[in-house]
């Protein structure tokens, strides 16, 4: 046999046969992948949650393409806020938009998150402290010593005023009030004769319009006309005893880890767009609704008395830098920042 015919035949043969095996094999569907599924619980309610968090979720669900979905749930919906932190750990919830101290986060550091008294003035205080002063790191630190939870990020969320039933014009009138706060800022709030009050946050409305609630100090006035406080109270103080809410973001260690690269990097970018969207937002309404909400009286304490609550934080700073070595650390850095601040002048600080 020649050897142009033997390669041809051969050839041939190979072609036979390699569709006889692919004709004969058995057949298989192609595998899908499986669609990864978070559910999330916010601080916020309803209407809060429409514009801290959804606009994200829903960003984020768009563009992860199949891949991955969260679910939002609003504050309490799933499990009570003060136990965010637990169902984390357990798996019960994948992840938390909140603030360590109303989720009962077991760090030293959640004292300083939420309404620390007299931390920032103004919101962009805290991207500012948390990635220039190291805030960011202490926090890394601290939640690598609790197993279960993974510390995402921080941002900035809108200052603490009150909006009460009776007018406030010193501080004297503090006395006696039952407010619904935050808790260390109502453990502030004790010194002056405040009464904190600890409630979901969907009764809220019911208990100021009841009487149960002399006011609240759990935001701007933004979200008091947002969620509807503005009309079950008549007053709003202009004195705040913090210039933003410092809020985070958490999930389960195991859920975060599984996580591909790609969609890790998707959920950091969906929350700095988030963090963006409340900076501007907050700031619109703040002056907003004082100048054209037409529902709250604004009231405001002089500046020489308000200064008493001022000086009295500090010591509060001191009480809680003894607490621990990286709560002192954290304490210094305030210190150090507030005095940049002031020195830095207008429009860092104005006083």
């Amino acid at each position: 046999m020649k050897r142009r015919d033997f390669l041809k035949k051969a050839s041939i043969g190979a072609t036979t046969a390699a569709a006889a095996t692919i004709i004969n094999a058995p057949f298989v569907h192609a595998s899908k992948k499986t669609t990864i599924k978070w559910r999330l619980q916010t601080y916020a309610g309803p209407a809060l949650a429409e514009h801290v968090i959804k606009p994200q979720i829903d960003a984020f669900n768009k563009a992860a393409n199949g891949e991955m979905v969260i679910e939002l749930y609003n504050s309490d919906q799933l499990v009570p806020t003060g136990e965010l932190f637990r169902a984390m750990q357990r798996g019960t919830i994948d992840a938390v938009q909140s603030d360590d101290d109303s989720i009962a986060a077991p760090v030293d550091v959640s004292v300083f998150a939420a309404y620390f008294p007299f931390a920032s003035r103004y919101s962009l205080d805290v991207p500012t402290l948390f990635n220039h002063y190291g805030l960011k790191q202490i926090w890394e630190e601290a939640y690598s010593e609790v197993k279960g939870v993974t510390w995402l990020g921080a941002g900035a969320w809108d200052p603490c005023n009150f909006c009460t039933r009776t007018p406030i014009r010193s501080v004297k009138d503090l006395k006696g009030k039952r407010i619904f706060t935050f808790p260390t800022g109502g453990r502030f709030l004790r010194r002056f004769g405040v009464v904190p009050v600890t409630l979901p946050w969907e009764d809220v409305e019911v208990a100021l319009q009841t009487g149960e609630l002399d006011g609240i100090a759990w935001s701007g006035i933004t979200e008091a006309y947002t969620v509807g406080w503005a009309n079950v109270t008549k007053y709003y103080l202009t004195n705040n005893i913090s210039g933003a809410w410092a809020g985070s973001y958490f999930a389960n260690s195991d859920k975060w880890n599984a996580l591909p690269e790609h969609l890790k990097t998707l959920f950091n970018l969906s929350m700095d767009s988030s963090n963006y969207y409340r900076q501007h937002w907050y700031w619109w309404g703040e002056a907003h609704y004082r100048t054209t909400g037409g529902k709250l009286e604004l009231t405001s304490i002089p500046d020489s008395e308000w200064q008493t609550v001022e000086d009295e934080a500090v010591k509060f700073w001191d009480e809680i830098a003894s607490k621990s070595p990286r709560n002192a650390k954290v304490v210094q850095i305030l210190k150090n920042y507030t005095a940049t601040m002031r020195k830095a002048g207008k429009p860092y600080r104005y006083s």
